[in-house]
């Protein structure tokens, strides 16, 4: 009789999938839960009110409030500069964060500090600090208030942090002994940036990228004062949506924005692909 026959049964031992994780306990899933709930209350429900307000005129009734000449342009304005205002942070705050990682120079600490006074101001604080340097009477003596420059001004100006600082973190872990290693190898400072670093940075940047487009979407603050809110000229959704409230047309505000919401998201979504395919690339 061989070994293997006098050998007790075992019973084999349970395979955890390590896609699938540890079960939730108690206090994971009761945890859950209230995250759930949370959630809800903050944002899915009242984007679910939005979303039922918007539908109440039917499609002929939501169709017409966005395709409306007057709201159609606050859409093209406020999507259009967002978007030229995000391409702009993905570089300059990608810039920013290596300068702040990799070099040390002199006021390094005070730009440190000045990178997040947008984050501390008060929006309507914003406007005014950029309409008393350039708008009427400006020191500088540039005077862009009330034009599209504007726009695309103060959109840069409340959005600059995001990037540097999804950024930074990042770009501080990485080993720098990797880049060496790939340079003493016989690669170029771009193959080494995008084979290496780029891959690393790229999910912080997309990051950085949805938040900074989402907040220039909703800004409202820093733009009353410096553009003057014209209609067909420089009003941005924002504006539309208060105005459409004080009209009391609340299915066009909804429906505004409703249409804020899906562009968000299908940015957020592009973004995530475009991150997943650098990663894969790199």
């Amino acid at each position: 009789m061989t070994s293997a026959t006098l050998a007790p049964d075992r019973p084999a031992a349970p395979r955890r999938s390590v896609r699938s994780g540890l079960p939730l306990t108690r206090v994971s899933g009761l945890g859950l839960g209230v995250a759930m709930v949370w959630f809800s209350l903050l944002v899915l429900i009242p984007l679910a009110a939005v979303a039922v307000t918007a539908a109440e005129g039917g499609w002929a009734g939501f169709w017409r409030s966005v395709t409306n000449e007057q709201t159609a342009a606050t859409i093209r304005l406020t999507v259009g500069t967002a978007l030229l205002v995000t391409l702009v942070n993905i570089v300059m705050g990608t810039l920013i964060a290596w300068l702040l990682v990799r070099d040390r120079f002199f006021g390094k600490r005070a730009l440190e500090i000045l990178i997040d006074v947008p984050f501390a101001l008060p929006t309507i604080v914003a406007g005014l600090v950029l309409l008393s340097l350039y708008g009427p009477g400006s020191p500088l003596g540039v005077n862009i208030a009330n034009t599209r420059i504007a726009v695309f001004l103060a959109f840069l100006f409340v959005t600059l942090p995001f990037i540097v600082r999804t950024v930074q973190p990042v770009l501080a872990e990485l080993d720098p002994e990797v880049e060496e290693a790939a340079a003493s190898l016989g690669a170029s400072r771009y193959t080494t940036f995008r084979r290496i670093v780029l891959p690393s940075l790229t999910p912080a940047i997309a990051a950085g990228a949805a938040l900074s487009f989402a907040r220039a979407v909703g800004e409202y603050g820093s733009l009353v004062l410096l553009t003057g809110n014209l209609p067909m000229r420089t009003e941005v959704a924002s504006v539309r949506i208060l105005s459409s409230i004080e009209n009391d047309n609340i299915d066009s505000a909804a429906a505004v924005a409703v249409v804020l919401l899906a562009v968000s998201l299908a940015v957020i979504v592009v973004l995530d692909v475009i991150q997943r395919r650098v990663i894969r690339r790199g």
